[in-house]
């Protein structure tokens, strides 16, 4: 299932998380993998300072196994459904686990182009060469 999720950085963890997206270390030990850093890619910096972006995830409750990552960096401040259940082929059992290979999520992150700005080009330069 896909899931737009809201959700505000915390106070001084923008270089921290920069170089862990940089370094593709965020989610290390996920089940997830590269999600996290493609996550962070893809999202958008919206107007009132909150960051939004589309997630795939199968878990019950949603995000239940990504939290703990997300929240090292992130307080959570929605996370709902980005399609209609009745139409997703892996809610509906038509097609399990098809959400990888969906292209639901491209047109979605697509469409939030248009929003805000790059939430990963709007993270603060670190000063470390390396990372």
């Amino acid at each position: 299932m896909r899931y737009i999720v809201q959700a505000r950085l915390k106070h001084h963890k923008e270089q921290a998380l920069k170089q862990a997206i940089r370094k593709r270390t965020l989610g290390k030990g996920s089940i997830a993998g590269g999600e996290y850093v493609r996550n962070m890619k893809q999202a958008r910096l919206l107007d009132n300072g909150t960051a939004t972006w589309i997630e795939i995830c199968f878990c019950d409750p949603p995000l239940d196994e990504e939290r703990p990552y997300w929240e090292e960096y992130f307080h959570l401040l929605a996370i709902e459904d980005a399609v209609d259940r009745q139409h997703c082929k892996h809610e509906t059992g038509k097609k399990p686990w098809s959400c990888v290979s969906c292209n639901c999520t491209a047109k979605q992150e697509k469409a939030m182009e248009s929003l805000g700005k790059s939430f990963y080009e709007s993270l603060p330069h670190t000063d470390d060469p390396k990372s």
